[in-house]
């Protein structure tokens, strides 16, 4: 499988579910990139006066705006087109989400066209589908429908003795920028693993979920976890943030 925007190189050993969705999920992260933290750099290449454009996710994790591919049929399923058209003609939130909805589509499409020309069978068409499913989807992730953070079933924040930190400490505790990395080194990296009721923190940035000993930090603003390494935050330069607003907030401006 290639890198490109619309066009694939079969790679006679790169058949498997597996391998197809290793491809899946880098072209989901570019394109969950181009609509989280780095919406501002997106909005400003879909300019309406352009031509039909299209978002490509990359299998490098990388996004591309452009037209569609000259090829007729293309060689792979294309993205929504004319992306750009509806920037200015709808609220800024309501544009991204519409693009999120389409892009879900085009990456599943994809996956499935790799599946079908790989020829494969009802298992590994399930096994593709089950891991496909397991990631949150992209408009889940722009629109804020997956969870941020780690709630018990009630909807009330975890508190030290489970297995992530608290979405708002308690007065006496760590600034929330260093919860997550400290409340790892205070319980040893272990987590009680057996809390069927807690929901997985997910990165607003990469839509990943969260795992033992990493770097996140919240934005007070949308309260949204992200890893740092997402959001170019490291544990040093938190200690120095009193109030850290993501990008996504930082580069929100109000569009009529």
């Amino acid at each position: 499988m290639d890198g490109g925007y619309g066009s694939v190189t079969i790679v006679h050993d790169a058949r498997s579910p597996e391998d197809v969705f290793q491809d899946f999920c880098g072209r989901r992260s570019g394109i969950v990139k181009a609509l989280t933290i780095e919406v501002e750099k997106f909005y400003k290449q879909c300019d309406p006066e352009k031509e039909n454009l299209c978002l490509y996710g990359l299998p490098n994790g990388t996004w591309a705006v452009t037209l569609p591919a000259d090829e007729v049929p293309p060689e792979l399923p294309e993205p929504a087109l004319g992306i750009n058209f509806a920037r200015d003609g709808m609220q800024e939130k309501d544009w991204l989400s519409l693009i999120a909805v389409h892009s879900d589509s085009w990456l599943l499409s994809v996956a499935f066209y790799f599946g079908a020309r790989f020829g494969f069978d009802k298992k590994a068409r399930e096994r593709l589908f089950m891991m496909t499913s397991s990631l949150p989807t992209v408009f889940e992730v722009v629109s804020g429908g997956v969870n941020t953070q780690s709630k018990t079933a009630n909807g009330s924040s975890k508190n030290k003795s489970g297995s992530k930190p608290p979405k708002r400490p308690n007065s006496d505790s760590k600034p929330q920028k260093q919860v997550q990395a400290n409340y790892e080194e205070e319980n040893g990296g272990r987590g009680n693993g057996g809390d069927e009721d807690q929901a997985e923190t997910i990165c607003g940035a990469c839509g990943e979920a969260y795992a033992n000993g990493e770097f996140w930090i919240c934005c007070d603003i949308c309260e949204t976890w992200f890893h740092g390494k997402c959001v170019r935050i490291t544990p040093a330069k938190a200690e120095h943030i009193k109030h850290y607003k993501c990008p996504g907030c930082s580069n929100k401006r109000t569009r009529e």
